[in-house]
């Protein structure tokens, strides 16, 4: 995650870091390639470890990324767990999860973050 300590080195003091991330609960109930599922599929520890398939996908848990932030100087605004919203169909282009899924649980992570004074 030394991009995060990159970011957070670009920006002003006061500075604004926001990015997304698919949430480590959906990578843990993703079965390989697939959509995540109701079942957990690998522990939590192993969420952070690249899948095969056609990408790689590498998802720290929530402290991991506090500790990181934290560690770049940077000091948390807000986590925003996304859900898809009632209505929401599936959408073949979007694998992590059906819609079904995602009204349910966090399928995405926001997480806005600003630079200290140094």
């Amino acid at each position: 995650m030394r991009w995060i300590a990159e970011a957070a080195r670009l920006l002003r003091p006061g500075g604004r870091l926001v990015f997304h991330t698919a949430s480590v609960l959906a990578a843990m109930c993703r079965p390989g390639d697939s959509p995540a599922r109701r079942e957990l599929h690998r522990p939590q520890r192993e969420a952070r470890r690249p899948l095969g398939g056609r990408g790689v996908e590498y998802h720290p848990g929530h402290g991991e990324w506090i500790s990181a932030l934290a560690a770049a100087g940077a000091a948390i605004d807000a986590l925003h767990e996304l859900y898809a919203p009632p209505g929401t169909t599936d959408r073949p282009y979007y694998q992590i999860a059906i819609a079904r899924w995602s009204r349910q649980w966090p399928v995405e992570d926001i997480w806005i973050a600003h630079r200290t004074a140094t």
